[in-house]
C-alpha cells in the first residue's frame, strides 16, 4: 500500500531522468540518512521530497533548498533526529516544522498537517497521517508534488502536468486561498513570472486586487524575504514586461522607484545579474536624491551591514550632482578607503545603469578583481624613534596627515617627505 498512490499519480514523462536527478540529489545532499532514519522509526513512517525542490528537478532548475514532509509528528521527528546523531534546531516546532543539518546541509522536515484555522498571515494546525490532507492545504498545484527517495512521485493535484503546460493554479478557491495566507499574493507574481505561459485570469487578477489591502497584516520580514526571493529568480527580469505583475509589486513595495532600470539592461548586465546580491540589486531600486533608502532601511529593519551597503553607493553616486570618479587612480582610493567587495559594487553599480555596454568599466573591474587593498607601511612608533614625537593627539594628526599624502601619491612616500610633513 505504501507506494499506491503514487503509482496511482505518477506521469511517467521523463521520469528516467527525473529520477537520475533525485538520485543526484540523494548523492549531493546525503539525504539518505534522513530518509533512513524516518523510515525505520515504525512500520508505516516514511518521508518525502516536497515542495520546492521537487518543481525545481521537475523544471530541471538547480536545488538550493531541501524541504521535506513526513507522517510523523514533531516530537517523534525530533526522537528520530537525536537516536541518529543528526544535528537539528526547532525553526518552527509549533507549525510542525524541524530543520536537520547534515554534512553541512540543511533540511527543513515538517510533519503532515491540517489548517484548523487561519487569520491571513498564521495558521493554527493540526498534525495529520494523511498526505492527502496536507496537500490540499498547500498553495499551488506545482508546489504540491511530493517524491521519494528514488523519486517516484505522489501528486494528488496533478502539479507536474501544470508545471510542464506552464500553469500557475491556486489549489482550491483562490480567494480562500489568499484570505489564508496574503503572502500568497507575492508567491503567485513569483511563481507566475517564472513558470506561467499562458494570461492571468481575469478572476485571479480580480481577486487579488481586492485582497491587495491584506497585505498590511504581513510582517514586513516575510514581505521582505519574498521580495528576495522574487528578485534573485530568473523570472525578475519578466517583471517590468507584465503589467499586472508589476503594478502589484509597485503597490506593495512603492520604495522600488527604479524599477524600471531592469527593463532594458545592457547585455553584459544581463549576465552579471545572476552573481549579484539581493542587496546590491536592492541599492539599484531604492538610491535616489530623496530619503527613500532612508525610509526603505527603516521600514524593513536592514542589518546595520546592509544599510552601510546601500549608503555606501548613495553617498558615491548622489553626494553631489557630479559623477563619481572613475579614473584608475580614484579607485585605488577606494579600495585602500573601504574594501574590494564595496568597490567592486560601485563599478558595478554604474555598469547596471548604463545603458550601453562600458569596457571601459568592465576593463577596470578586471584590473581591480584579484587586486589587494594597499597597506599603510608608516606605524606611530616609527615617528617616535626616528623623530622623537610624543604619544598623544599631535603624533595622530601627524600619522594621519603622511598617511593621506601617500594616500595622494598613488601609496608612496619617500622619507624626505615624512620628514617634510612631521616638521610642518
Amino acid at each position: 500500500m505504501r507506494y499506491l498512490f503514487n503509482k496511482i499519480f505518477k506521469n511517467t514523462k521523463n521520469l528516467n531522468n527525473f529520477n537520475l536527478s533525485f538520485n543526484n540529489l540523494r548523492k549531493n545532499f546525503n539525504s539518505e540518512k534522513i530518509f533512513n532514519s524516518i523510515s525505520k522509526y515504525s512500520e508505516n513512517s516514511e518521508a518525502r521530497y516536497v515542495g520546492g525542490c521537487v518543481r525545481k528537478i521537475l523544471n530541471s532548475e538547480e536545488v538550493d533548498d531541501i524541504d521535506l514532509a513526513t507522517n510523523l509528528n514533531p516530537k517523534e521527528i525530533t526522537n528520530v533526529l537525536t537516536k541518529n546523531n543528526i544535528n537539528f534546531f526547532d525553526s518552527g516546532i509549533d507549525h510542525g516544522t524541524i530543520t536537520a543539518i547534515l554534512d553541512h546541509n540543511s533540511f527543513e522536515i515538517t510533519s503532515l498537517r491540517k489548517d484548523v484555522s487561519t487569520d491571513g498571515r498564521h495558521a493554527e494546525v493540526e498534525f495529520s497521517d494523511s498526505w492527502i490532507e496536507d496537500s490540499t492545504r498547500r498553495d499551488f498545484t506545482i508546489n504540491s508534488i511530493y517524491a521519494d527517495i528514488d523519486g517516484n512521485l505522489f501528486d494528488p493535484h496533478n502539479g507536474k502536468k501544470d508545471l510542464e503546460e506552464g500553469v500557475v493554479k491556486f489549489i482550491g478557491e483562490p480567494e480562500k486561498r489568499i484570505k489564508e495566507d496574503y503572502l500568497r499574493i507575492l508567491r503567485y507574481v513569483r511563481f507566475y513570472l517564472n513558470y506561467s505561459k499562458h494570461n492571468h485570469e481575469t478572476e485571479v487578477k480580480r481577486i487579488i486586487k481586492q485582497n491587495l489591502a491584506g497585505i498590511k497584516i504581513i510582517s514586513k520580514e516575510r514581505l521582505l524575504v519574498e521580495l528576495k526571493k522574487l528578485v534573485l529568480s530568473k523570472g525578475f527580469l519578466k517583471l517590468n514586461n507584465d503589467p499586472f505583475c508589476l503594478e502589484i509589486i509597485m503597490l506593495i513595495f512603492p520604495e522600488l522607484k527604479n524599477l524600471n532600470l531592469f527593463k532594458n539592461l545592457n547585455s553584459f548586465a544581463q549576465n552579471l545579474i545572476h552573481l549579484k546580491s539581493f542587496i546590491f540589486l536592492i541599492s539599484l531600486m531604492v538610491i535616489d536624491e530623496s530619503d527613500n533608502v532612508e525610509y526603505f532601511t527603516y521600514k524593513y529593519n536592514l542589518s546595520n551591514h546592509d544599510k552601510n551597503k546601500i549608503n555606501f553607493l548613495k553617498n558615491m553616486f548622489f553626494k553631489s550632482n557630479d559623477n563619481p570618479d572613475f579614473s584608475e587612480k580614484n579607485l585605488w582610493r577606494i579600495l585602500y578607503l573601504n574594501n574590494k567587495e564595496r568597490l567592486i559594487d560601485m563599478i558595478d553599480f554604474q555598469i547596471f545603469r548604463s545603458k550601453r555596454v562600458d569596457k571601459k568599466l568592465i576593463n577596470l573591474k578586471k584590473f581591480f578583481i584579484n587586486k589587494e587593498k594597499p597597506v599603510f607601511p608608516i606605524k606611530a612608533k616609527y615617528l617616535i624613534h626616528e623623530f622623537q614625537l610624543q604619544e598623544g593627539i599631535e603624533l595622530g594628526k601627524k600619522l594621519k596627515d603622511i598617511e593621506n599624502a601617500w594616500i595622494n601619491n598613488s601609496f608612496k612616500i619617500s622619507n624626505e617627505e615624512i620628514k617634510v610633513i612631521v616638521n610642518s
